[in-house]
């Protein structure tokens, strides 16, 4: 998860760039914020999904094959 301070500032500079405009600098910086939020977005759902049965109404494990698959790769 990302850290509250470095969510505040995308927030903010989202915020600048639409009124003020951003400088160079700022630029690189909301870029590279940016990059992060998604790497943590990504890999929070990836643990999510990984942590999901799929059960149809008669009981039988029928969890997509590729997600299972994942899932081992993930853990050896």
């Amino acid at each position: 998860m990302i850290a509250k301070h470095k969510l505040a500032r995308i927030n903010e500079l989202a915020r600048k760039a639409k009124t003020a405009g951003l400088s160079a600098e700022e630029t690189l910086e909301q870029a590279k914020l940016r990059r992060e939020y998604i790497q943590a977005f990504r890999k929070a759902m990836t643990d999510m999904l990984h942590a999901v049965t799929v059960i149809d109404p008669n009981g039988n494990d029928v969890t997509p094959q590729k997600l299972k698959e994942s899932r081992q790769r993930r853990f050896h």
